[in-house]
């Protein structure tokens, strides 16, 4: 899959330096699968749910929230948000 908004990973790891590692390896992951549908993206990242037409990612050990669209059929995916799990909580990304 084409992932989109590298930018803002490297964003958020700066200010979350032990966020670098774990996001790093998410883009590899995606960067290197093809995903056809849910199913098979929930075999390579079990901890992510469908929030409405957004997929919300657990990241570091459930400490971070990585939020993107993913268009299947076109194979890309766009890094909408990463938020801490307090941010998150919040709700303000709906």
């Amino acid at each position: 899959m084409h992932t989109l908004s590298r930018k803002k990973l490297r964003d958020f790891w700066q200010r979350h330096p032990d966020a670098e590692i774990p996001l790093a390896s998410w883009y590899r992951l995606m960067e290197r699968g093809i995903y056809r549908n849910f199913a098979e993206l929930r075999m390579t990242f079990p901890g992510v749910d469908k929030v409405g037409d957004l997929y919300v990612f657990n990241i570091g050990g459930n400490k971070y929230r990585l939020i993107a669209a993913i268009e299947f059929e076109w194979q890309k995916v766009f890094v909408k948000n990463v938020l801490t799990h307090q941010e998150y909580d919040r709700g303000d990304w709906k």
